[in-house]
């Protein structure tokens, strides 16, 4: 079996995910795409009729999103039209799995190029989550099928499920705001210290001129006592009435004994953003005969589903069982990503492995850079490449929740040969 070479990763900077409000919000999303397809043809002089594939991760494959992203945005970027592509939906795991997938063609032997990535809109669902709510539709059952009422697995809103994991935890509203707190403090240190530079590409109007270049959602003047004073955000939406059951029902149904209480707000959840990254993998006979320095190996993946009920707590198993298929421990990975959906997801996720809090999300996370649900995977596998050379660490381990009760995982190995 071939192994698959992370070439390079590129992303745009994340724009506020407000329509009309921020920088990205007026462009189309296979115009994010065709930006970081084009900024890996040009960084890697990549002959476009050599790549197999292109994997591309959209999450609400709706309007403009829909039309398989991967085909259309790399004829957009003006990729030989050799270059076929294909775009999946995991929920906000699709950018991992994409990254994923495409590692398992070159593994397999079957391809040699391919490229992986993912594009969000959110300025775009937003608008169409605010027509549904106009229409007197009730808010999404993120991964619910056909029925909202499923009597095998009930399903609720993302953020009633967070607040009810805190509460079944004992995870108190303090320690989820500190751990906000915290993960705008190490975004700001990032973005001074220019860690970011390698992978962020500038995203340009159609006109030429620069619709955005730097993070515009961090909020560095973030204090303690600013986060303390924000209003719980999913109380009212915990008992919206989806027509004879309400959300705070739905997980009820399956914990009884369980009582809800409200803890995270738009402090301590991860932002809403527009973004989109893409990363060039190949086999090592590809980079060889192209001159392409590898910067990181897949070592190994893993997928995981967990009780869809409570819908966020699958990373856990899937970080054990992506070390397991990998033959490592907890204590041989330098850099772990886990997404913060919800601060309960990474605080969990630290406490549950007993992780050293200096290695888990060191740039900050999505509480404080955004989550531009499609792309987060794949920038998450960039912003621990990129980690990895920056610190000399050796494995980076990526996993984060997904609608449905998902996780999928990976682990990257930085190569010697990898620039610092």
């Amino acid at each position: 079996m071939s192994e698959a070479y992370i070439i390079d990763a590129v992303r745009t900077p994340r724009g506020v995910g407000k329509p009309g409000k921020g920088a990205l919000s007026h462009l189309h999303p296979q115009h994010l795409a065709a930006t970081v397809l084009k900024a890996i043809k040009e960084r890697n002089n990549l002959d476009t009729a050599t790549v197999d594939d292109i994997v591309w991760s959209t999450s609400s494959q709706i309007g403009k999103q829909g039309g398989d992203l991967g085909r259309m945005a790399a004829l957009s970027a003006g990729y030989d039209v050799k270059a076929s592509g294909t775009t999946l939906d995991r929920f906000c795991g699709g950018g991992i799995s994409s990254v994923n997938f495409a590692a398992a063609s070159v593994m397999s032997g079957m391809e040699d190029c391919v490229i992986a990535g993912g594009t969000e809109m959110m300025s775009f669902t937003a608008a169409h989550a605010a027509e549904q709510a106009n229409a007197g539709l009730p808010p999404r059952l993120m991964g619910s099928g056909h029925d909202a009422l499923d009597e095998l697995h009930p399903q609720s809103h993302q953020g009633v499920c967070g607040d009810a994991i805190a509460s079944m935890e004992g995870i108190d509203r303090e320690a989820l705001d500190a751990l906000a707190l915290e993960s705008q403090k190490r975004a700001a240190r990032a973005i001074e210290e220019g860690r970011f530079k390698k992978s962020v590409v500038p995203v340009h109007n159609p006109d030429g001129t620069v619709a955005l270049d730097r993070e515009e959602f961090p909020r560095p003047e973030t204090t303690a006592e600013g986060l303390a004073a924000l209003k719980p955000s999913f109380a009212g939406v915990a008992d919206f009435d989806l027509g004879g059951k309400t959300f705070r029902q739905q997980i009820n149904r399956r914990y009884p004994d369980l009582k809800i209480e409200h803890f995270h707000h738009a402090g301590n959840s991860s932002g809403v953003v527009d973004g989109a990254a893409a990363l060039l993998i190949t086999s090592p006979d590809y980079a060889k005969k192209n001159g392409l320095k590898p910067r990181a190996r897949i070592v190994a993946y893993a997928n995981q589903g967990d009780d869809p009920t409570l819908m966020l707590n699958a990373p856990v198993p899937a970080a054990k069982k992506v070390l397991e298929k990998a033959g490592l421990s907890k204590d041989d990975i330098d850099v772990w990503e886990i997404n913060e959906a919800f601060a309960v997801v990474a605080e969990k996720f630290i406490r549950d492995l007993d992780l050293p809090r200096d290695k888990v999300n060191i740039n900050g996370g999505a509480m404080a850079l955004g989550h531009p649900i499609g792309a987060t995977g794949s920038i998450l596998v960039g912003t621990a490449l990129d980690e990895l050379e920056r610190s000399g660490g050796r494995y980076g381990l990526i996993t984060m929740c997904a609608a449905g009760g998902m996780a999928p995982a990976l682990i990257i190995e930085r190569m010697e040969s990898s620039d610092g």
